[in-house]
């Protein structure tokens, strides 16, 4: 399943927008024109400095630890495909007894990019044919000046894994129970009558046994 799949099943509020200028997960990118014919395989590790902000822009206490892999592979009609996946540590509060806790992040990556004068036409072959392969199941993201940044997209899909609502394992939330009614014992009228506050309730006593 692609990054774009999932995100359809999720809420969007929960993934942190942000200006492209300050991606927090810098890496050199792949320069589409120096791609291999077979192929290359990238491996990126997220530094102290990304981690951080990585942190801050997905409201986590820490990213404790992140890394990525990528193969990627040029087509001949120019389009690129990007298959790898993201493996991260984070630091979260749990939603029930906010205590401090580290949750595990393994999201795949499934990304297809063509230059940009090829989307438009794309676009619209993904909004005429509803049946199309899932494999072109949506728009390609766009080659920026010839490259394309692994950076980014590891993050947007560690970002895509958070959970936004992290549990401590074991942890249940109960609802409070009703309080007791009072008044609704047997014996409540009773009460009322012995304090004046009201007539005296029909109440049937036991017979005496014997001759009386």
């Amino acid at each position: 399943m692609s990054s774009k799949d999932k995100d359809k099943d999720r809420d969007p509020s929960h993934t942190p927008a942000r200006d492209s200028s300050k991606d927090p997960w810098r890496t050199a990118p792949v320069i589409v024109a120096q791609i291999p014919e077979a192929g290359l395989h990238r491996e990126i590790e997220a530094d102290q400095a990304a981690r951080a902000a990585m942190a801050t822009l997905a409201d986590l206490r820490e990213v404790v630890s992140a890394h990525a892999w990528f193969d990627v592979v040029q087509q001949r009609d120019g389009k690129v495909h990007v298959e790898g996946r993201v493996r991260a540590r984070i630091g979260q509060t749990c939603v029930v007894t906010l205590d401090p806790i580290e949750t595990e992040i393994d999201e795949p990556i499934d990304q297809l990019f063509a230059p940009p004068e090829q989307i438009p036409e794309l676009a619209e072959l993904v909004e005429d044919n509803p049946d199309i392969e899932a494999e072109t199941a949506d728009p390609p993201e766009p080659i920026v000046g010839g490259q394309i940044d692994l950076g980014r997209l590891a993050a947007d899909a560690l970002f895509l894994g958070i959970d936004p609502y992290p549990r401590k394992p074991g942890a249940v939330f109960e609802q409070p129970g009703e309080a007791a009614d009072p008044d609704a014992h047997p014996f409540a009228a009773l009460k009322v009558f012995k304090s004046g506050g009201g007539e005296a309730p029909n109440v049937v006593r036991p017979k005496k046994s014997g001759g009386d």
